[in-house]
């Protein structure tokens, strides 16, 4: 049975790949993880390289709401095998933190803030495509013609 310390590396962990399948650094970051499953055996890390790449596959396409399930449970199944992981090879830990702490610096690092500003007036209409947490907010800037109601 993991330490508390350790189920929290483990989610940690899970979260982080599965943020990092749709980041532009996908590929070395599926390279460090499928050699971490692999744990020296380059059939197990090829097998892992491969379970990882239809988990981003599943991912691939989707948005909003079916978006957030598949994610939930990709970290879900993810979260279990690094657990196991832990669980079969306790030195996978630290190989694990530096690798997250790596993975966690460059999704933070290329999911930087993005605003986006845009003024329509009379029978325009605006749309606003994005994806992650957005905050939409409309109105409030009273240009020419705006209605106040």
């Amino acid at each position: 049975m993991l330490t508390e310390a350790l189920t929290v590396l483990a989610s940690t962990g899970g979260t982080a790949l599965v943020t990092a399948m749709v980041t532009d650094s996908w590929e070395g970051v599926k390279s460090r993880f499928a050699r971490l499953f692999g744990r020296g055996d380059a059939k197990q890390a090829e097998a892992a390289a491969g379970r990882l790449e239809q988990s981003r596959a599943i991912l691939a396409g989707l948005s909003g709401p079916a978006l957030e399930q598949a994610r939930s449970e990709q970290e879900f199944a993810w979260r279990t095998r690094l657990g196991e992981l832990l669980e079969e090879d306790p030195s996978a830990e630290q190989e694990l933190r530096t690798l997250v702490a790596e993975v966690q610096a460059q999704v933070v690092g290329s999911a930087g803030r993005v605003e986006q500003h845009a003024a329509a007036f009379d029978q325009a209409q605006q749309v606003v495509q994005g994806h992650g947490v957005q905050n939409v907010t409309f109105g409030g800037q009273g240009g020419p013609g705006a209605s106040r109601r």
